[in-house]
């Protein structure tokens, strides 16, 4: 009797132990985002419950100590474009075997189907989201806001403007709204002259600036007033426009569009069932499920067809199209952030508008 429970309780160890090893441990950002990851990735797969997303605030602290250490954790992480790049260089991920993804219905391997370049063989598409102005409805009378030159003309437009603590896309919205053209930006960035135009520029605003560091704070400083536009998250306006019924007008002139990627950590402790999780997560299918719940930008452009042609596409009957960041309709006039600029130039920048945000 004693040795059959021995036997049963052993059993029972070795059934959780197994069941713990196949959890696949997704890193990502919380909130609405994660939930859509959940919604759109989890949900669908063919093993739901294997699958579990744990909460972090970005950077590659923990995922070196884990790698380095030998005590990974952690399966798949959703990175920033500098983070996919350097993670990857360093051995901090795992450069996977493109063939194994699936390609566009049209036959166009995932790879030739991603909006942007593949920096590395180590990320897998996720979205676009973007920094862009918006103000509500109602604010101004008469003309409106329509281009990112507007948004640095207090003048015609009136009223303080929201911006957040770092310098990274207001430096090249205000190149932008100064006349470069889109594709020229961060050829002028790349000189002393280019900055020094992009600050007289932020002068403009700076007596009417009114700074933010928390996502949340812009919507609260345009409802209030406080703002009469502000520099905000994307998918922050158009979760309060979708789900809340605000009257947020988003000027789409002159964003800056910024990538997200999922990677493997190096020696991801649940690698085959991480890896399956990652083809799925990357089709064409998954990546326009994913804009059901949220209004970040699929990376792969046949996912665009699925989502056109089931509008209104948004879980609660509204359409999606008219909220995506990089919809064809703006891509002309937006700028695809430049990760590899920031890594080399962002340190000086980034204390230059430091001081400048203290004058």
């Amino acid at each position: 009797m004693k040795s059959t429970l021995k036997l049963t309780l052993l059993a029972s160890v070795v059934a959780v132990t197994t069941a713990a090893q196949a959890e696949v441990n997704i890193v990502s950002w919380g909130g609405a985002y994660t939930a859509s990851q959940q919604k759109a990735y989890a949900d669908t797969y063919k093993n739901p419950k294997s699958i579990n997303f744990v909460n972090y605030n970005g950077g590659l602290g923990e995922v070196r100590t884990q790698v380095e250490s030998g005590n990974v954790t952690w399966d798949i992480v959703d990175v920033l474009p500098d983070q996919a790049r350097t993670g990857c260089d360093e051995g901090l991920f795992e450069e996977l075997d493109r063939s194994m993804f699936k390609p566009a219905p049209d036959g166009t391997p995932m790879d030739d189907d991603i909006m942007v370049q593949v920096p590395n063989d180590c990320v897998v598409p996720q979205i676009f989201w973007s920094y862009v102005p918006f103000y509500e409805a109602g604010t101004f009378k008469g003309e409106q806001p329509t281009t990112i030159a507007d948004f640095f003309n207090v003048k015609k437009f009136p009223g303080k403007r929201g911006i957040h603590t770092w310098p990274n896309a207001l430096i090249e919205m205000a190149l932008a709204a100064d006349g470069v053209a889109i594709k020229d930006i961060y050829k002028v960035m790349s000189t002393d002259e280019g900055i020094d135009r992009a600050f007289r520029v932020l002068d403009k605003i700076k007596d009417h600036s009114v700074f933010w560091s928390s996502g949340a704070k812009p919507l609260e400083l345009v409802k209030s007033g406080e703002t009469s536009m502000a520099i905000a998250y994307n998918g922050r306006i158009g979760a309060a426009v979708l789900s809340e019924g605000e009257k947020f007008v988003t000027v789409w002139d002159g964003q800056v569009l910024e990538e997200e990627w999922l990677v493997l950590m190096q020696g991801a402790p649940n690698r085959k069932e991480a890896i399956d999780f990652l083809i799925h997560a990357s089709t064409t299918q998954s990546q326009a499920e994913q804009a059901k719940y949220i209004n970040y930008g699929p990376m792969r452009t046949s996912a665009f067809e699925i989502i056109k042609a089931g509008e209104p596409w948004f879980h609660n009957g509204k359409e999606i199209m008219e909220h995506m960041p990089n919809r064809p309709e703006v891509m002309k006039r937006s700028i695809v952030a430049n990760p590899e600029w920031w890594a080399d130039y962002g340190d000086s920048v980034t204390e230059r508008y430091t001081a400048w945000m203290g004058q």
